[in-house]
């Protein structure tokens, strides 16, 4: 009698669980053993992080660094430089020089105040302070007549009060006419850009005839890119028609915003009709 053949065995498909199993198991102490010989610094990652803020953004204010200290201070004292003199910087952010220059600023502006005080009442002229600078806003009707860029005869005493200023300090000079919206073309003005930098180089021509160095200056014509008010009324318009004489700081970085009157706003002058330029 033939004997039973003994039942065939299937092949195991799923043998390869074995070394796929062994391998993650190598894989997962090779990580271990990388981690347990790393060592992560969070200190140094802080820092790292607030210079790539600073880079593209504001530098991190002087509290949260003197913060940052008092967690890791062997990373700060680890950098070379004398902790509390190039790393960490005097509360608020204002160095000696910072602070001189801004008090220097303040007095620019006091003068121009002064200097032009009946001008700021009757709010043809605005004078205000900010991290940029002193800014000494007048209206264009004060300046000249419309859709011209030549200066009118009574303003040449406004602009020697602002020349006399000028004068006294060595700060960089930016003189920026601005116009409305409404288009203007004409032979000598195509349009609003060749009207707003005419009219700021023909101020600073004037303040180079009255002793303040060219050198220092520099006319920029924005036609009506940056309005200061409203363009659909014949108030907003006259006020967003002006010659702006800024001041700049010698000292880059922020300094204390101050207000620096207490005069009304600006309101339109009766000697110009609204729809003048």
């Amino acid at each position: 009698m033939a004997r039973k053949k003994p039942p065939e065995e299937h092949e195991n498909h799923e043998r390869w669980l074995v070394s796929y199993a062994d391998f993650i198991t190598l894989l997962f102490a090779f990580f271990v053993v990388m981690y347990a010989i790393s060592s992560i610094n969070e200190g140094k990652y802080r820092v790292l992080s607030d210079s790539l803020v600073s880079a593209f953004q504001q530098p991190p204010s002087s509290e949260k660094m003197i913060e940052m200290k008092s967690k890791y201070p062997e990373i700060l004292e680890g950098t070379g430089r004398p902790v509390g003199k190039s790393v960490i910087q005097p509360p608020g952010g204002e160095t000696p020089e910072r602070r001189a220059a801004a008090e220097k600023m303040k007095r620019v502006a006091k003068n121009v105040l002064d200097a032009m005080q009946p001008l700021i009442k009757s709010g043809q002229v605005r004078v205000t302070q900010s991290p940029k600078g002193v800014t000494v806003e007048i209206n264009a009707s004060t300046l000249f007549n419309s859709g011209d860029a030549v200066l009118q005869p009574k303003s040449v005493d406004t602009l020697s009060a602002v020349a006399r200023v000028l004068a006294t300090t060595d700060n960089p000079i930016q003189v920026e006419g601005h116009t409305d919206n409404i288009p203007i073309k004409s032979p000598l003005y195509p349009s609003n850009w060749e009207l707003s930098s005419a009219r700021a180089g023909s101020v600073v021509r004037l303040f180079t005839e009255m002793g303040v160095p060219a050198g220092r200056m520099v006319a920029i014509g924005y036609a009506d890119n940056r309005p200061v008010d409203t363009n659909t009324t014949p108030e907003g318009r006259m006020r967003n028609r002006r010659v702006n004489v800024l001041i700049l700081n010698e000292v880059e970085g922020p300094v204390r915003e101050i207000s620096l009157q207490d005069a009304p706003a600006p309101s339109p002058s009766p000697a110009a009709p609204p729809a003048a330029r």
